[in-house]
């Protein structure tokens, strides 16, 4: 043999006879090629460029140290129309997809300070059960008290009946399209009120409407819808109106409003303070357009004997 490959031989012989006695020592034998960053999660984990696990749910190891992915659940109800603080008139598109029990979602529009005052159901059209279906309805949102609230979109569980799957959306109404009127009523004496002891004192309180041409007739519903419970337990407001007194006819010619009710207006009514309030609720309600100088009030178009003592 060459004498120099046989030197060439020993000296490799002795440097893998080196290297395998490292091994045994536990030193590392070969590189792993791994970033030396320090991670706290799975994405983290990933950008490092640690090596990834093919598994459900993935895993990235870090070291001795392992990371697996967080599944998020995918949403149920997706919600397209309306956007985020969209400003919305008295009508507006709800539009989106939904994959929910039965095919039927829910909504309810907020007020800012949080009483709910228009709610309803609506229907997906979903081809088979777990398959997103799509929805689309036409809501009318009556008057708002404020100028800003929110739309929930929602299912209800048929565990317990609680809220799941729930989308808000904060809302703007839209300021343009509103204006304010008066309601007056009664308030109690220990809000800063003396109705109780002077039946015709009644106090206004500020209503947003929809711009309407029929402003005194609105105004007059919003009247008989009466105070929010906010209203009446923290402000000290009521109404001496019965509950679901309707307006059968409301006209105004030459400065006199002649506004025609339902018998539920004088139905069980007693006492002459509260027929005294009922009057002049109405009137200074109606009064307050300038186009107002009295009021003729009726009962199925009686104004003889109606609202006695």
């Amino acid at each position: 043999m060459n004498k120099n490959l046989l030197i060439a031989t020993l000296i490799c012989a002795v440097l893998l006879l080196i290297a395998l006695t490292a091994c045994s020592f536990g030193l590392s034998c070969f590189s792993k090629n791994e970033p030396n960053v320090s991670v706290s999660n799975f994405e983290e984990c990933v950008k490092a460029g640690y090596p990834v696990m093919e598994s459900y749910p993935r895993q990235c190891r870090a070291g001795d140290q392992s990371f697996t992915e967080i599944i998020k659940p995918e949403a149920n109800i997706r919600v397209s129309e309306p956007a985020v603080n969209q400003d919305v008139g008295p009508t507006f598109t709800l539009k989106g997809e939904a994959r929910v029990f039965e095919n039927q979602l829910n909504y309810k529009i907020y007020e800012d300070g949080g009483s709910v005052f228009k709610e309803g159901m609506l229907q997906a059209n979903s081809p088979d059960v777990g398959q997103f279906g799509p929805f689309e309805t036409q809501i009318s949102i009556g008057n708002p008290k404020t100028n800003r609230g929110r739309l929930e979109v929602f299912d209800y569980s048929a565990k317990d009946g609680s809220e799941i799957d729930k989308v808000i959306i904060p809302l703007y109404f839209d300021s343009e399209k509103l204006q304010t009127v008066k309601v007056f009523w009664g308030r109690s004496e220990e809000m800063g009120g003396n109705s109780a002891n002077d039946c015709t004192l009644v106090y206004p309180v500020e209503r947003k409407i929809w711009k309407t041409q029929s402003l005194a007739r609105v105004a007059l519903e919003e009247l008989l819808a009466g105070p929010t419970p906010r209203e009446e337990q923290s402000q000290g407001y009521f109404s001496s109106i019965n509950n679901g007194v309707t307006i059968k006819s409301l006209k105004i010619e030459k400065g006199i409003a002649f506004v025609d009710f339902d018998s539920k207006l004088e139905f069980q009514v007693g006492g002459s303070c509260r027929v005294t309030s009922i009057s002049s609720q109405i009137k200074s309600t109606l009064r307050q357009f300038n186009t107002v100088s009295d009021v003729v009030i009726s009962i199925d178009g009686r104004t003889e004997d109606i609202l006695q003592p």
